[in-house]
């Protein structure tokens, strides 16, 4: 049975408003808007949307509530998923250390900070988050069991894809907007101190997470 394009919508918004709760994608987000630019910030945005539509298929299909059900494989993604965190966390602070740092361009000579690394550093963020895994658990049901067809399953994850790019690219843009401010030694600093000690709490509160 093909659900009404009401029903698409109706997700997408849904997932929009989950994804302007604060967490990892956010912080992400921000950091990389403000301190490498809007293209960088765009791309996180991109890789994490790209995640959400992941962990959509794996909740219409079954696998999110296998992994979530098997305690070895929901430890393995919750501890890999908060080490990352607190890694990026640390980089972030160790680098407020430094005063800032160098102002972050993207530059095509620095792979590891153009938009590919910021489209990773978001696919990694949101699909080693159990806690993105649960929210689907839940609402992806509402809407598609495990028997729905792969079209349904696909046009549910555009959607979610849709409503989470169309909130994080605001987020890129308007942060980005504001880079001429953060250029600024003591802006990047506070900024590198905020995000970081932010990632570092989400690691910590992500390590101690229960099984459902």
């Amino acid at each position: 049975m093909t659900l009404p394009l009401t029903y698409h919508v109706t997700f997408g918004v849904l997932v929009m408003v989950g994804a302007m709760s604060p967490g990892p994608a956010f912080a992400i987000v921000v950091r990389r808007s403000a301190l490498s630019g809007r293209g960088p910030g765009m791309a996180a945005a991109a890789g994490i949307a790209v995640g959400v539509a992941a962990w959509v298929v794996a909740a219409a299909t079954g696998v999110a509530a296998l992994l979530a059900a098997s305690a070895t494989a929901f430890t393995v993604i919750k501890v890999a998923g908060a080490a990352y965190l607190l890694y990026l966390g640390a980089r972030a602070l160790r680098a407020a250390l430094r005063k800032g740092g160098p102002l972050d361009l993207g530059l095509p000579g620095r792979p590891d900070r153009g938009p590919w690394a910021a489209f990773a550093e978001g696919l990694l963020t949101n699909t080693l988050n159990p806690k993105t895994a649960l929210f689907f658990m839940v609402l992806v049901p509402q809407f598609v069991d495990e028997d729905a067809a792969l079209g349904e399953t696909l046009l549910l994850a555009a959607a979610a894809l849709a409503g989470t790019m169309v909130w994080f690219l605001l987020v890129a843009n308007v942060v980005g907007t504001l880079r001429r401010v953060v250029a600024r030694s003591g802006v990047r600093r506070a900024v590198h101190g905020l995000t970081g000690a932010g990632l570092i709490a989400l690691g910590v509160s992500l390590a101690v997470t229960g099984r459902p």
